[in-house]
């Protein structure tokens, strides 16, 4: 049986893995993702300059007035939605998506459907 240390530790070094290859630029920012067992957040990074130009979670106001639940598939809908929104915003439209060492699977593969379906191109 795995403990939970040692699949965090897998996580870890899948993430590493990962973002040896994906690195956002000016032109086309990183869409981070991160899933926890509760909670799915998202966020547009300049890797180049270090910071985030957008960001949307399962703990926004909007997303809290919708009455969705952030540890399922439909919330993570939702969060992609924002994150696209907020994304075309700022000027935005094409992005690297990083799915932070998790399977794209499940939330994290709705999450990334739902911001194309809105607008991102990835």
């Amino acid at each position: 049986m795995i403990n939970r240390k040692d699949r965090r530790l897998a996580l870890k070094q899948k993430h590493k893995s990962v973002r040896k290859k994906v690195y956002g630029t000016a032109e086309r920012p990183r869409m981070a993702v991160f899933r926890s067992l509760n909670h799915i957040y998202a966020q547009i990074i300049n890797d180049d300059l270090g910071i985030t130009l957008a960001a949307a979670s399962s703990l926004d106001a909007e997303f809290k007035a919708a009455e969705l639940s952030g540890g399922n598939i439909e919330g993570a809908k939702k969060v992609g939605e924002l994150i696209a929104k907020r994304a075309l915003e700022k000027g935005t439209t094409q992005v690297v998506y990083d799915r932070g060492g998790s399977l794209y699977h499940g939330r994290v593969a709705a999450l990334a459907e739902a911001a194309r379906e809105a607008g991102l191109d990835f």
